[in-house]
């Protein structure tokens, strides 16, 4: 996963109580009640009004495979909202968030220092405070939430939450090759 987006919604996914409707039909029936119309999920899946209807009714039971990932992962965004927006609650005001990312990073400092980017592969707890930056920075975009996450880093792995390297200004997180959320 190269996406922090992606990262945080596979973290969300695990707050999850219950497994989401696994059948075309029953995916379907679970999005005409969430956007109240079959013509909102027409609209959403890219098909007709018609063809969503015969999905609710069972007349079509098996999409063809572009069709069933988009209602699988439209599906999956939207499966218990409460139950994602607590997980996310809690992580931003008392559990934080475990984060392992494996990228290139490297800092802006003052001259004489070594700031040139490596490849790094970290494990560390994140406060909540953090965790709750990098949920807000989501609304942004992905750039937003990348800079979120390298300042989460400079902070507790960098500086060690202030006991050292004081005068690092930036860090840069580049070429991420992997990066993942666990609550």
């Amino acid at each position: 996963m190269r996406s922090v987006g992606e990262g945080l919604d596979r973290v969300l996914d695990k707050a999850v109580t219950r497994k989401p409707p696994q059948s075309a039909g029953a995916q379907v029936r679970f999005l005409v009640k969430q956007l109240k119309g079959t013509r909102a999920v027409a609209v959403l899946l890219g098909v007709s009004q018609r063809t969503v209807e015969r999905y609710v009714k069972g007349e079509i039971k098996s999409p063809r495979p572009e069709l069933a990932a988009r209602l699988r992962e439209e599906t999956r965004r939207r499966w218990q909202p409460r139950v994602k927006a607590k997980a996310r609650r809690a992580a931003g005001t008392t559990d934080g968030l475990m984060i392992d990312v494996r990228a290139n990073l490297g800092y802006a400092a003052p001259a004489g220092t070594t700031d040139e980017a490596r490849e790094r592969h970290l494990t560390l707890a994140l406060p909540p405070h953090h965790a709750e930056r990098i949920f807000a920075a989501r609304e942004q975009g992905e750039h937003d939430m990348r800079r979120a996450v390298a300042e989460a880093l400079r902070d507790v792995y960098f500086q060690q939450r202030g006991t050292r390297a004081a005068s690092l200004e930036e860090v840069r997180m580049l070429n991420v090759e992997h990066i993942e959320f666990d609550l």
